[in-house]
């Protein structure tokens, strides 16, 4: 009886190569779908329009870190108060999955449905903690949310952990919002978040950004932060419009080194007022 011939040692490697590529194949199908549910979360949650008001003026840059499945939660907002003021936020949910994308969305919510019963940046905040503690997530947010009035240049400010923002006055100052803040929220309850008032001067602008702007392998937070004053001070003393500082920071951000989301919030103002 003749004896079965071996199968050949050089298909059954081609038979398993092409199995594993097909895992493979079904893999990066599966991790694109995700990716692309996430982009489409975050484009979907971000507002598609920005108030106006007379000497206004509000630019926006936003850079989702795709990458894999590094799809950050980073957000911002703006939007008009009951009062007739301007409410304007940014901030950045812990993690890069599609849970720190539908978070952002949560608190970007919060903000905006809690804005509606107090303006105050520091109530605010406490509260948009307590709501995230309440939801029992176990994400943490860090949020800058600012209070505008643009007839006078009023300005107050309050911050859950997240980087400073950074101003620049038309005469040639500038520098980072310095403030006490307190911890991100969705960490601990009872919470209060000081405020610091300015006013914002004619011509004088103030640049809320996320931390992928300016941190990352390549550059530590302060060289970013001092990277963004000089380019916010050249802008302020140029007269250049905000959606060029806007574009210019953004844009700088690419030299970070980073794989995380980049969003930046330019606010403009043509009116009464002093430095911050």
């Amino acid at each position: 009886m003749p004896r079965e011939r071996p199968p050949d040692d050089g298909d059954e490697l081609l038979a398993r190569l092409g199995s594993l590529t097909a895992q493979a194949r079904r893999r990066a199908q599966v991790q694109r779908s995700q990716v692309e549910l996430a982009l489409a979360l975050q484009r979907g949650m971000l507002p598609r329009d920005l108030p106006t008001a007379p000497g206004l003026h509000l630019a926006v840059r936003y850079t989702p870190a795709n990458l894999g499945l590094n799809v950050g939660g980073d957000w911002y907002d703006a939007f008009p108060l009951p009062d007739g003021r301007i409410g304007l936020s940014i901030g950045d949910v812990q993690g890069h999955n599609i849970e720190a994308a539908a978070a952002m969305g949560q608190v970007r919510a919060g903000l905006r449905a809690l804005a509606s019963v107090t303006g105050d940046p520091g109530e605010l905040l406490a509260r948009t903690n307590d709501l995230l503690l309440s939801l029992g997530s176990e994400l943490f947010a860090t949020c800058t949310f600012l209070r505008l009035d643009p007839a006078t240049g009023s300005l107050e400010s309050a911050r859950a952990g997240h980087i400073p923002s950074v101003w620049a006055t038309a005469d040639g100052k500038s520098g980072v919002v310095h403030d006490e803040g307190g911890p991100p929220l969705g960490i601990e309850r009872g919470v209060q978040y000081p405020v610091t008032r300015h006013r914002l001067s004619t011509g004088g602008v103030v640049v809320l950004l996320t931390d992928g702007v300016v941190e990352g392998p390549e550059l530590t937070v302060e060289d970013g932060l001092d990277q963004v004053v000089r380019l916010a001070g050249i802008a302020a003393v140029a007269g250049l419009e905000a959606r060029a500082l806007a574009a210019a920071v953004i844009k700088g951000a690419e030299g970070v080194g980073h794989e995380d989301d980049a969003a930046v919030l330019v606010v403009g103002l043509d009116g009464p007022g002093t430095p911050p």
